[in-house]
């Protein structure tokens, strides 16, 4: 009799906290709304730079980070610059899946028709959407990029509204587009600015089918006979080069958007309204230099952590891991990084897989650079009443049965 009582009483005791447990607040679990806005991540240093050029910027492609800038934002004629954007519009139908490498194109008039850079197709003529592709990457070709544009949307016209419509989407402020090649002898509002090239830049080289071609110094077409050679000559004499884009033309000048990655970091050097192609690729090279003589992205990876404790729950721990966490920062301050873990000792059911349960906050001296979350691999439902009084009920049958 005495030991059912005290069975009794420890049930009650039981029950009393697992009540004021669900009605309680999980405090040892961090707010998930409580967002860190970061660092400033916009650098305008730069004594060192030789440019001769109407505006230029130089970003960091995994942050965004501006590291340079002159006249960034000022609307300007981009040449075949422009293509950028028609190459990112392609990029993204493949990869969508609405068009394929090895489908077959029949070039119209209206493209065979494009003066400028080309591979002089003749209407009628038959390519594979990835020989198009790698002739407007490599050759800047006009016909190739129309024909693509084409195929898209119907039409140019079509694709250039579709074109304005991905600027707009990413905020790209400064820019119109009124064709797919920055052929601009008869147009009077195609323009974008520097900062802009860089965005859809950053954006472009996402797709691995672009950095195929765009680091090529040299391939061909038509079984051979024609040698299509980059009009990026970065890429034959730069190191670490990936591509980009170049442009020329009276009214723009000479422009372009040259990528570079070393050491895991890649830069965008865009360049606009120099006088002469060398000036243009000697101003890219200062700005590139430049970027990796003076900063390095420190990266954090995901890993896991460490077995935290699961109260009230259906698991007894889960697994806590930490996030990625990229940041360009100065290079001679990257191993100065110091690293704060905030954790709790245990964690409260339920929760669902990948829940924030901490942070990691990075240092610099007494200067917060930034956070990263720890979240949990698995999720965990509570544990319902009837499994802890049959739990428990279970146990004292045991118990007398021994």
């Amino acid at each position: 009799m005495k030991k059912r009582l005290i069975s009794l009483i420890l049930i009650m005791a039981l029950l009393f906290t697992f009540t004021v447990g669900v009605f309680a607040s999980d405090q040892e679990v961090i707010d998930e709304n409580d967002i860190y806005n970061g660092a400033d991540d916009t650098y305008t240093s730069g004594d060192n730079i030789t440019l001769n050029a109407k505006s230029a910027i130089l970003m960091d492609a995994e942050t965004g980070a501006v590291l340079y800038a002159k006249n960034a934002h000022e609307a300007l004629p981009p040449a075949s610059v422009t293509k950028i954007m028609t190459l990112l519009l392609v990029a993204e139908a493949i990869a969508d899946g609405r068009i394929t490498l090895d489908q077959k194109v029949t070039v119209s008039a209206n493209a065979s028709g494009m003066g400028g850079s080309q591979i002089f197709i003749k209407e009628g003529e038959i390519f594979t959407v990835e020989e198009l592709l790698k002739s407007a990457v490599i050759a800047s070709a006009n016909d190739a990029a129309v024909a693509l544009a084409e195929l898209i949307s119907g039409s140019e016209s079509a694709f250039v509204s579709r074109m304005n419509e991905r600027a707009r989407e990413l905020s790209m402020k400064n820019t119109v587009f009124e064709n797919a090649t920055g052929l601009d002898d008869t147009v009077t509002k195609h323009q974008t600015s520097a900062y802009d090239i860089a965005v859809m830049s950053r954006e472009l080289i996402k797709h691995d089918v672009i950095l195929k071609h765009s680091n090529v110094w040299q391939d061909s077409i038509r079984n051979g006979e024609f040698i299509l050679t980059n009009t990026n000559r970065l890429v034959r004499y730069y190191s670490g080069c990936t591509g980009l884009k170049t442009g020329s033309t009276d009214k723009a000048g000479f422009c372009v958007s040259a990528t570079a990655k070393r050491d895991g970091m890649h830069l965008i050097a865009v360049v606009m309204g120099s006088p002469t192609r060398d000036e243009r690729n000697n101003s890219a090279r200062s700005l590139l230099d430049y970027g990796f003589a003076n900063y390095a992205l420190y990266r954090d990876s995901e890993c896991d952590l460490e077995q935290i404790p699961v109260k009230r729950g259906t698991v007894s721990s889960v697994m806590a891991y930490s996030t990625e966490f990229s940041l360009l920062i100065s290079r001679s301050d990257i191993k100065r990084i110091e690293k704060k873990y905030t954790i709790p000792e245990s964690v409260i059911a339920p929760f669902e897989k990948n829940s924030k349960i901490g942070e990691i906050i990075y240092y610099l001296d007494d200067n917060e650079l930034g956070r990263s979350d720890i979240c949990v691999r698995e999720g965990a439902e509570r544990i319902s009443f009837i499994k802890i009084v049959s739990g428990i009920l279970w146990a004292i049958i045991v118990g007398k049965g021994e």
